[in-house]
């Protein structure tokens, strides 16, 4: 038999499996409360094939225009219930949190690692987003602005040669590089080449199918992961050898020691330091990309950033001298289209939760063991909250939102501890790209796709070329 076909009878079983298992459950629970409405879809399939057939955020808002703002569904395996509403979100994500537990495929977690602080409640979860957090605090964000526009301005330096750039692959490498400014401060460049190259390996395998036959991206991928944890334990002993006390993320997960004299092991500071490398770099990469878009199709909008951020350069010396803490804070109207773009783009749809027991909510059940996922992104489009949420409105936030109807990092305990350090790069990034180079989409860009965050199809292919360059490059 081959590769193909095992592939293919491991999803039959599987799904026969846990579409017996659904429906075992929905007898239980007759004559009880109610499931929300909605469909299961297929036998054994559930409604995979329909949400990858088509936009994923179509598949979601077509569904809650059918049903309601909670609706139930099958998918990966698994029945679901969606949630559309603010109210619902905050149910799940603040007010009851604990009776919905963190929850992601096995395969995923393996990895990146089973320590990592987002697979995780309780005391564990909050002892390591407090260390994240304290890493990321005001004060330390203020002295990493240098090196960020260091990496920002070295970066768009290798884009102006006259080729097409993958804007959004560009910038992974960008988001990469701050993130590891930010967890390991100074790091010898062959340590952080032969990171860049294993983390390279285990993120192209991260979405495969988790095959672990030789060959195969999730098989290599794996392989990665375990040089990866080589090269981390040799840095974390240099580290421990020369007894440096860094104030950076690697420094924290070092020094720490609860309440009961417990340090962190090995392994806890590795998977927490790759689980920081996932979290900053795909999400960041796909939000500045979307940033770019919205600059190009609006030649209005990106005249009147240039202006804000052309005055800060002009503060500069013409971009001499470098950004200061108190400048990244007073970029108003920049600040502005970066949340919008944030809502507008919803890089994080969605996040995954399972519920830990049966409850009710808004007279529905909840069954224990089903996923629950909270929609960011229908709750960011619903006009109830944003008015004509479909068109890109730079000043709609000059007015704060209703709460809990834009979370763009999560919201409650497992949201992003790291959201301050992404908006500052996205401020660093802006200001040097708009001050220093032009640039022009190559095709259209009407199309999105998903690895697996939204991106502009392609990745928006662009030219660039510098401010000061008289003629413009031909496409």
């Amino acid at each position: 038999m081959d590769i193909v076909s095992s592939i293919i009878c491991l999803l039959f079983f599987s799904t026969l499996f846990s579409y017996y298992l659904s429906k075992k459950q929905n007898k239980k629970y007759k004559g009880r409360l109610k499931l929300p409405p909605g469909s299961m879809g297929w036998p054994y399939l559930g409604e995979t094939l329909q949400l990858y057939s088509k936009d994923p955020n179509i598949f979601f808002s077509n569904k809650q225009k059918r049903y309601g703002e909670i609706f139930k569904t099958h998918i990966l395996g698994c029945p679901c219930v969606m949630l559309a509403s603010s109210e619902a979100a905050r149910f799940v994500l603040v007010t009851h949190a604990h009776l919905f537990k963190p929850t992601y495929p096995k395969s995923k977690e393996k990895m990146i690692g089973p320590s990592a602080l987002f697979f995780h409640q309780g005391d564990y979860h909050n002892h390591l987003r407090k260390l994240v957090q304290s890493s990321l605090s005001l004060e330390l964000l203020r002295k990493l602005i240098p090196g960020i526009e260091a990496i920002a301005i070295s970066t768009l330096e290798s884009w102006t040669s006259g080729q097409v750039i993958n804007t959004f692959q560009g910038l992974k490498k960008f988001a990469f590089e701050v993130g590891i400014l930010a967890i390991f401060g100074h790091l010898e460049k062959k340590q952080r080449e032969e990171l860049k190259e294993n983390y390279c390996i285990i993120d192209k395998g991260y979405n495969s199918f988790p095959t672990n036959i030789p060959g195969t991206a999730y098989h290599k991928a794996l392989q990665a992961r375990k040089r990866l944890k080589k090269i981390l334990s040799e840095i974390l002993s240099e580290r421990k050898e020369k007894k440096l006390l860094e104030k950076d993320l690697l420094g924290h997960l070092l020094n720490f020691i609860d309440e009961k004299g417990q340090t962190l092991t090995e392994d806890e500071i590795s998977d927490n330091i790759i689980g920081v490398l996932f979290a900053a770099q795909d999400t960041t990469a796909s939000t500045i990309t979307w940033i770019l878009k919205y600059l190009n199709d609006d030649q209005k909008l990106l005249e009147a950033v240039k202006a804000e951020q052309k005055a800060i350069y002009m503060e500069n010396d013409e971009g001499k001298r470098p950004l200061t803490w108190a400048q990244t804070r007073n970029m108003p109207f920049t600040y502005k289209v970066i949340l919008e773009s944030l809502r507008m783009s919803s890089i994080v749809s969605f996040t995954f939760r399972e519920a830990v027991v049966d409850m009710e909510y808004n007279g529905y059940l909840i069954p224990k063991g089903w996923k629950v996922m909270p929609l960011f992104r229908n709750i960011h489009h619903n006009p109830e909250y944003f008015n004509e949420p479909q068109n890109f409105d730079s000043h709609r936030f000059e007015v704060a939102p209703k709460p809990n109807t834009y979370m763009p990092f999560g919201n409650g305990a497992h949201s992003c501890p790291g959201n301050e350090l992404a908006k500052l790069e996205m401020m660093i990034f802006i200001h040097r790209l708009v001050t220093k180079l032009r640039w022009k989409v190559v095709g259209t860009q009407n199309l999105v796709e998903y690895s697996p965050f939204p991106v502009p199809q392609h990745g928006l292919p662009a030219r660039f070329w510098k401010e000061s360059d008289n003629e413009e490059i031909t496409i």
